[in-house]
């Protein structure tokens, strides 16, 4: 062979396919390795972290050099310094950084989640579970109104997605530094829109976002149900989609199941590429965990890293949220992450995401939210049109989901009497045997509550 770089290209397909090691761990760590020289029987690299280095000593290093006897015929010494990105020899020991030892724990704990951790394609962990998803967005970013215009990425909460979203306008900005880039939550969008009807002054919102050179939006089935939002949208969309600029969508579903979206907005989606993004393998899920500890410049052992992914296994913000965890956990008891703390990290995680307790409150608010009027007017005497609906709404669901009494009910919502809510819920059922999207909107509000709530 010419090169040490082609002897370790052979090294490396070995290790793929002898050496069974999964294709998402080769790209994260072995292509790590950057080939210096094949002197004798020393192979040496280099590579930028001294995590990395232990990482791949510990996991990889009788895997290497099976394979590097497999290509040569003999044994070799693996070598591996640790170089910044100039080339220049780090003596890791004297270069860890540490939280100042007089921080208050509190102090420790913020400074570790704002860690410098990138919403970039540099720092997404690609698997089986998103790997179309992300080389589509690398596409669009390479070219914005090119390639797949829209771009539809869905799937359900701490996949990814908003990763990808924000990795996408990191990389625009960077290729094109005078294009204007938006990136909102549905939230977002539907507050400007409030704001632009309340102070009389839509030109400013229509400018905002029929401007843009590339518009991304975060959780658009929170559109369904709003016709204003939808109408907006509709409108901007064609605008934009016309002019050539790139327009990026997230959902936690695909198009077909927002079945209060309106037809037109869901034809306009498929125009482009809708994919998805799925629950990460536990390969995957090894390899998120190792590279957020390596961004906290933070060790794992492996029965660690296992531990967590065999019990974290449907949400990537969990696995971040424990290796953050450990973090602080290491700073303030002085040792190296264990299994017993690893326990303790994912018993907090999965307590803080215990359901939301269900309260007719809840139920109110998330009525309110879809209908966007104020909570309280719910539970007042206002009988606008939109106010009036969103009540007799309300009150169907709490008595779908609660079975409390309707003397109960009327007490919830300003002291109402017996038959204000008789009439209120058998209003509603004969419109929704009538209207097909009212039915689905209301079945849709009262999923969401129960899913909250795990009910």
């Amino acid at each position: 062979m010419n090169s040490f770089d082609e002897v370790f290209s052979c090294v490396k397909n070995y290790c793929l396919e002898e050496g069974g090691i999964p294709e998402v761990a080769l790209r994260l760590w072995i292509n790590a390795l950057i080939p210096v020289s094949l002197s004798g029987t020393d192979a040496v690299f280099t590579v930028q972290s001294d995590f990395q280095k232990t990482v791949i000593i510990n996991n990889y290093e009788a895997l290497l050099k099976n394979a590097f006897k497999n290509v040569l015929g003999f044994d070799i010494n693996l070598i591996i310094n640790v170089t910044d990105e100039l080339g220049n020899d780090i003596d890791t020991d004297n270069n860890k950084s540490e939280l100042n030892n007089n921080d208050s724990q509190q102090e420790q704990i913020e400074n570790i989640e704002g860690a410098g951790y990138d919403y970039t394609f540099k720092t997404f962990i690609v698997g089986r579970s998103n790997e179309f998803a992300y080389a589509a967005c690398t596409a669009v970013a390479k070219e914005p109104g090119s390639n797949y215009n829209p771009l539809f990425i869905y799937g359900t909460s701490g996949l990814g997605k908003t990763h990808l979203m924000h990795a996408i306008a990191n990389e625009v900005r960077v290729k094109h530094p005078d294009y204007n880039i938006i990136y909102v939550t549905s939230e977002e969008f539907g507050n400007d829109l409030i704001t632009g009807i309340n102070q009389n002054n839509m030109a400013s919102f229509h400018e905002k976002y029929r401007s843009a050179d590339v518009l991304l939006i975060d959780d658009i089935q929170f559109f369904s149900g709003k016709d204003r939002m939808q109408e907006e949208f509709f409108h901007t969309f064609n605008k934009l989609h016309a002019a050539g600029k790139q327009i990026v969508i997230t959902s936690d579903k695909p198009p077909r199941e927002i079945k209060t979206l309106e037809e037109r907005i869901r034809t306009r989606f498929e125009w482009g590429l809708i994919t998805d993004v799925t629950t990460p393998d536990f390969e995957t899920r090894i390899a998120i965990i190792r590279r957020k500890a390596e961004l906290l410049n933070l060790y794992i052992p492996d029965d660690v890293a296992e531990f967590i992914a065999n019990r974290l296994k449907t949400n990537i913000r969990q696995l971040e949220g424990a290796v953050k965890k450990l973090k602080a956990l290491k700073h303030l008891s002085g040792s190296a992450p264990t299994i017993s703390m690893a326990q303790s990290v994912i018993k907090d995680i999965l307590n803080d995401e215990q359901p939301m307790p269900l309260t007719v409150d809840k139920i109110i608010s998330e009525v309110a939210n879809v209908y966007g009027v104020p909570a309280d007017n719910i539970r007042s005497s206002n009988r606008t049109s939109q106010v009036s609906t969103a009540r007799k709404v309300a009150i169907y669901v709490v008595r779908e989901i609660t079975n409390m009494p309707l003397q109960s009910i009327g007490a919830e919502f300003g002291g109402r009497d017996h038959s204000t809510i008789v009439y209120a819920i058998n209003n509603i059922e004969s419109n929704m045997k009538k209207d097909s999207n009212l039915r689905q909107l209301i079945e849709d509000i009262i999923k969401n509550i129960r899913n909250k709530a795990r009910i």
